[in-house]
């Protein structure tokens, strides 16, 4: 008999767990989230460009493959 009891207890307990919905403290998830010692303020807010990685070594080494117009010399695989 005991069964109908608790899973109405676990039932109420879940709906009330779904439907809560605490005051947020946005100033405090901010803190949070910036780190210790870091104000967000002072961050930039432009975004930074990822730099471009130098291919200049690999540019003669494989200049002979490809001819001017940019396609493969030989034959082209296909599929």
């Amino acid at each position: 008999m005991g069964r109908g009891r608790q899973k109405a207890k676990a039932t109420k307990q879940a709906r009330d767990m779904k439907y809560f919905s605490p005051a947020t403290d946005y100033s405090a998830l901010q803190r949070e989230l910036t780190g210790p010692g870091s104000r967000a303020s002072t961050r930039r807010t432009e975004p930074v460009e990822p730099v471009e990685p130098d291919y200049s070594a690999y540019e003669d080494k494989y200049a002979d493959e490809v001819e001017d117009d940019g396609e493969e010399s030989g034959s082209r695989r296909t599929g």
